[in-house]
């Protein structure tokens, strides 16, 4: 099952999402309009980065005109998975502050691996069958791929696109353990410790930087008015215009090397930037995103990350045995996107209201996107007791 080249470790591999139990808008900071169309818009690159990208590897490789014609659109599919990254840093401390570790764990495990399961088990089985990725054809790759350790054992990810899964899980149990060690049970120590291996995961896969600058905003925004309520609106747009160039010049796996390139570090910046005006009640984008059609997208987007990799190839299958793929190419890919997108919006309805979204609300009894009034991450982390807020003035 080849996908689009959206890896940050193999370029033939595929990409992520986050995923998290934010709120409706209810007058609060619990929920964030702008973060949560970002999430649908971000499904939509990663979505059609594959159709065109995947199409162009392996039906129209020898058409160079349509191989550069799409490949801007193609790399926005990596650009997708960063801004998940900066999404989910965004949105999870708030979690990881409101309840205990074994709580946030809990909900964290029924809100992401029910569908990852049920799509990893989809591809172990048909990978069994027809040993088309061998590497992952063993019993190391599949308990490291189900348990989210293969960046230990230096194996691919199971499911398409669930590589990203494991920067997402391990994001969490870092952010975990530094509530834990700061605001639970503050200890210097534990933190510098923790702050090392922070660092050196980091050094490892500097891709993690996004998750980083997530939190960091997070943190700005439920402290300074400027960045939750500000209009900064032409700041954000010239910051938009910054990523939507840069993103589309090149396809980056995160290595050091990479970074040669100076492009890719202000690629990052335009990104934290963009984001951080985005976010804002009163941003352009909150505006624009604000619709019914990109909130569903919103809600669906970690089962559409999921589901359509799966849906891609089968309507690339049935399109290559029909001969479909003709000379004319607009014709064709017309035809084929509104068939794959048909499919897609099927199965990823079906997969998030019965893999996603069920699990969790049968355990809660609670919509994962309720209305509830909650208090901001900031608010949480102040409200600590009078040794707790001593340890932290230092």
């Amino acid at each position: 099952m080849t996908v689009a080249h959206l890896h940050p470790q193999n370029s033939s591999g595929p990409q992520h999402f986050p995923v998290e139990a934010s709120a409706k808008p209810a007058g609060d900071n619990s929920f964030n309009v702008a973060a949560h169309g970002l999430r649908g818009i971000a499904s939509l690159m990663v979505f059609f980065a594959h159709l065109l990208g995947g199409t162009a590897e392996h039906v129209y490789a020898s058409n160079s005109a349509y191989v550069d014609r799409i490949t801007p659109f193609w790399n926005f599919g990596t650009f997708g998975v960063c801004l998940f990254f900066v999404i989910s840093g965004f949105v999870i401390l708030p979690s990881a502050i409101r309840y205990s570790p074994a709580q946030f764990a809990a909900r964290r495990f029924l809100r992401l691996y029910p569908l990852f399961f049920a799509l990893s088990l989809l591809f172990i089985l048909l990978n069994a069958t027809t040993n088309f990725y061998p590497e992952t054809n063993n019993l190391t790759a599949v308990l490291a791929g189900l348990t989210f350790l293969n960046l230990a054992t230096h194996t691919e990810q199971l499911t398409p696109n669930a590589w990203s899964l494991t920067f997402e899980v391990w994001f969490y149990v870092f952010t975990a353990a530094f509530v834990f060690l700061t605001v639970r049970r503050p200890t210097r120590l534990g933190t510098i410790a923790l702050g090392l291996l922070a660092a050196l995961f980091i050094a490892r896969y500097p891709i993690a930087l996004y998750f980083l600058a997530g939190g960091l905003i997070r943190l700005a925004y439920d402290r300074f008015e400027w960045v939750n309520r500000g209009r900064h609106r032409l700041a954000e747009s010239g910051a938009l215009a910054a990523c939507v160039f840069l993103a589309s010049r090149g396809h980056y796996d995160y290595h050091w090397s990479d970074f040669q390139n100076a492009e890719l570090p202000l690629l990052m910046v335009a990104t934290g930037l963009y984001f951080c005006l985005a976010v804002s009640r009163n941003s352009l984008t909150a505006l624009l995103l604000g619709n019914r059609l990109l909130r569903y997208f919103g809600t669906v987007s970690y089962s559409l990350y999921l589901v359509h990799p799966y849906t891609y190839l089968l309507t690339r299958s049935l399109f290559s045995r029909a001969h479909l793929f003709s000379g004319n190419v607009v014709l064709s890919m017309s035809a084929f996107i509104l068939a794959a997108a048909a499919i897609t919006w099927v199965l990823t309805h079906f997969a998030n209201r019965t893999l996603e979204l069920w699990p969790y609300e049968f355990v809660y009894h609670q919509k994962i996107y309720r209305s509830a009034s909650q208090p901001s991450a900031m608010r949480l982390w102040l409200a600590s007791n009078a040794k707790r807020a001593a340890w932290l003035r230092g």
